[in-house]
């Protein structure tokens, strides 16, 4: 049986157990998560993550992410090519399967994160 899931008010839902970022740059950052949703084979997860300011780098080998901003800014850079893209509340951002980069969070940061290994 196919359940029907809805998840409402993200920026209100708790997101609690704030610990270091494994990859960050800036000593004492801190991130937490609340996976919301994963399929039965763990190839799609879905759910809210926050993050204090500072710098890490992030490795997307393995999976796509697609990030919708809920509040917050940050500047993500791609290291293949230098290009980077600030970002805000309200902005889609999208790292395709292969992405390697780095993010700056300048405000603390919450986004509903998509993260999809096909």
């Amino acid at each position: 049986m196919t359940n029907l899931e809805t998840f409402s008010d993200l920026a209100n839902q708790p997101v609690e157990g704030f610990k270091p970022k494994p990859t960050r740059l800036t000593d004492e950052q801190v991130e937490a998560l609340n996976p919301l949703w994963t399929s039965a084979d763990a190839g799609v997860k879905i759910g809210l993550w926050e993050c204090t300011p500072g710098r890490f780098t992030a490795d997307r080998s393995e999976m796509a992410e697609y990030c919708h901003i809920i509040s917050g800014s940050a500047t993500v850079t791609n290291l293949s090519d230098g290009t980077s893209r600030d970002i805000k509340a309200g902005d889609l951002l999208v790292l395709p399967k292969g992405w390697l980069g780095e993010w700056v969070i300048h405000t603390h940061m919450r986004k509903l994160y998509f993260l999809s290994n096909s």
